[in-house]
């Protein structure tokens, strides 16, 4: 499936045209979410600097994964670099009692990059979506120009806030009975 990220209105981009990420479950036992960013002439990506966790991920390009627990105010966020890092983190409620989700293994993190388009793609455990609801898909993007605009599948009023339950804009499946 495909999903078209909006930019956030008051932080239009400049060269940025277009980011959309596809999910893809596969048969085993992972999913790979793979953005697409349209304009990489003008594209900031922070330099490769090795797989493993990293914090502050999103104060530069960064693509997000956010899951909503059925049933309960908790949810997760995932962020994945192009430099390679990655970070996970349990909330209890909105905004509340961050602690960090151990992943082993970490995710599988790749770019690549053509004459247009910029790639990102996110191979995790599919595990991680086990008992969620739904999902927001978001990016945060840097221009070579300084330029800072926020996509998602949807916006609250206001400032840009991923974690806003506005931004919890793809539902997801009620898992089937084996």
């Amino acid at each position: 499936m495909a999903y078209e990220l909006v930019p956030h209105p008051d932080f239009p981009p400049r060269g940025i045209r277009r980011v959309s990420v596809r999910w893809f479950p596969t048969r085993y036992a992972r999913l790979l979410l793979r953005w697409h960013v349209h304009g990489v002439e003008a594209l900031s990506v922070p330099a490769f600097s090795g797989r493993a966790r990293g914090d502050n991920l999103w104060e530069t390009t960064c693509f997000e994964l956010f899951l909503k627990d059925a049933g309960s105010s908790a949810y997760a966020e995932f962020n994945f670099s192009p430099s390679g890092r990655w970070a996970a983190y349990f909330f209890p409620a909105y905004r509340q009692g961050m602690t960090d989700i151990e992943l082993e293994p970490g995710p599988d993190i790749s770019t690549d990059s053509g004459e247009t388009i910029f790639v990102l793609n996110a191979l995790v455990d599919i595990g991680l979506v086990a008992g969620t609801r739904a999902a927001g898909l978001s990016a945060v993007i840097d221009e070579k120009d300084g330029t800072r605009s926020y996509w998602a599948l949807a916006h609250p009023a206001g400032k840009p806030d991923f974690h806003d339950p506005a931004c919890f804009a793809l539902p997801l499946p009620a898992p089937q009975a084996a």
